[in-house]
């Protein structure tokens, strides 16, 4: 989970992140079959303006971080804020203000990093099995990196980790459980779990590679809005973790349940303590 903000003072184009699945078969010819899995763009926008454009858009596409799925060793490409315009035109969105499309594709494109970074932060833990997971997390997540050093796994958490994004589905009519009960939390103790609702929820599936073989991993990410920076730049809250399947629930509670030990039982006093001893 973490806080990202991104340097914008435009609208964070709410419309424009709420629709997304997957990719479907290539037969159907419907509007839904036509959506990119990352960016939920249709295929083949053009980058010439709109007939109703009235100022010119950049055309230039931004590579990501996030690798392709699909064994081309290539990464996702975002859309350029021309290919952007054309999309929100023809999902019905035709007030779109044409000013604001470069901040929308700039908060997207930030979001989608920010998304990948969280789950990189799982694989790194949970991609060499649960008991690797244990021994990474049992000491709480200020010392992880140092936990990858002293099991000798440093390289393969951090060099050797090659997860990718094969598909994603946007459904942001679908609550997760988590964020209904910090809804009824708020209901109940506003003061101390007061919230929005997320205003979207998608489900990454990540190819994860086990002793050689591909396994898919799903991946749930509610985003929240938060309070804007004192400057007005918005504030965006991405709580990113594994499905709550048998595998998914245990790392989920092998990652909480350490550090809420490691802090409870004083693991990190002992620490700071043992450190200052060795100076």
């Amino acid at each position: 989970m973490g806080w990202f903000w991104a340097e914008s003072l435009e609208s964070p184009g709410q419309s424009s992140s709420r629709d997304g699945g997957l990719s479907p078969p290539s037969q159907t010819q419907s509007t839904f079959s036509k959506l990119n899995p990352l960016n939920y763009m249709f295929r083949d926008l053009p980058q010439d303006r709109a007939p109703s454009q009235t100022i010119a858009l950049p055309t230039s596409r931004d590579p990501s971080t996030i690798p392709r799925g699909d064994g081309s060793g290539q990464n996702w490409e975002y859309p350029s804020p021309q290919q952007m315009y054309h999309a929100l035109l023809r999902k019905g969105y035709a007030d779109t203000d044409v000013t604001a499309v470069e901040s929308m594709v700039g908060v997207h494109n930030f979001l989608n990093e920010g998304a990948w970074a969280e789950i990189l932060d799982w694989e790194r833990r949970f991609a060499g099995g649960l008991l690797q997971g244990w021994r990474l997390c049992r000491r709480g997540e200020e010392n992880f990196e140092g936990q990858a050093r002293r099991l000798g796994c440093e390289r393969q958490v951090f060099d050797e980790l090659q997860p990718s994004l094969v598909r994603f589905q946007g459904r942001p009519q679908d609550m997760t459980p988590k964020a209904a009960m910090i809804q009824v939390m708020g209901w109940l103790y506003p003061g101390a779990f007061s919230t929005e609702p997320p205003f979207d929820r998608h489900d990454w599936y990540v190819s994860r590679n086990v002793n050689g073989q591909q396994k898919e991993v799903r991946y749930i990410i509610d985003y929240y809005s938060g309070e804007p920076e004192p400057t007005g730049e918005p504030v965006f809250y991405l709580d990113v973790r594994p499905a709550f399947t048998p595998t998914g629930a245990a790392e989920r509670a092998l990652r909480w349940g350490c550090d809420t030990w490691w802090k409870a039982s004083g693991g990190d006093i002992r620490e700071a303590y043992r450190q200052r001893s060795t100076k």
